[in-house]
């Protein structure tokens, strides 16, 4: 059975954002995908300091919060979902902080391949851009992203408002269906003999002379 991660990036554990997650963990699981919500909380999380020793350790070096912890489990997920409140027309601080860490230390060689998707929670506006925002991970590490109906996200300055927002649970659940969908497409296409791509080396360029 496939196994979707979704992490909730505010600091409350059963706010909006919890709301919207867990009505797209409710759908997955009424479609055979297994599921886990994951709390970040609201301890201060370390910034990426950019010191390099995750290349040679295989981890983060800081080792007192959730990235390596998660890290560790990845081989148990064919899917992240990555919510969060919007803050300032942006997510929330321990959200980027966690994904700067988690990607850089993870990156392409644990997460290629696995499907992605981000929600976000608003009481009115800034929720493309903190949408947009959050799928820039995605982007950067060869994983699919999967679409809904709409951008998703749920607007509510309270769990119990968030359940009005009759189109963004619709896009929630319109979520899940797609992402069931695209595991049990690449489960089929596995039994088939259809192999993951070989990617290149990366070769980055430094746009100078």
């Amino acid at each position: 059975m496939s196994k979707v991660l979704l992490i909730n990036g505010s600091p409350h554990e059963h706010g909006c954002t919890y709301t919207a997650l867990k009505e797209v963990a409710d759908t997955l699981n009424k479609l055979g995908v297994d599921t886990e919500i994951y709390h970040l909380g609201a301890k201060p999380l370390q910034p990426c300091t950019a010191c390099g020793a995750c290349k040679n350790l295989g981890e983060c070096v800081f080792k007192d919060d959730p990235v390596n912890e998660i890290g560790a489990r990845l081989d148990e997920f064919q899917g992240i979902i990555v919510g969060s409140p919007v803050y300032y027309g942006g997510p929330s601080g321990a959200i980027c902080t966690f994904m700067d860490r988690f990607c850089y230390t993870y990156g392409i060689s644990k997460c290629a391949g696995k499907l992605a998707a981000s929600v976000v929670s608003c009481r009115r506006g800034g929720a493309t851009s903190a949408f947009e925002r959050l799928n820039q991970y995605f982007a950067m590490l060869n994983m699919p992203i999967v679409p809904s109906q709409y951008w998703n996200q749920i607007h509510g300055n309270t769990p119990e408002e968030a359940l009005q927002d009759i189109e963004g649970l619709q896009t929630m659940r319109t979520l899940a269906q797609n992402m069931a969908w695209l595991l049990k497409c690449i489960e089929a296409g596995k039994a088939a003999g259809i192999e993951a791509p070989v990617y290149e080396d990366r070769t980055p360029t430094n746009f100078i002379h």
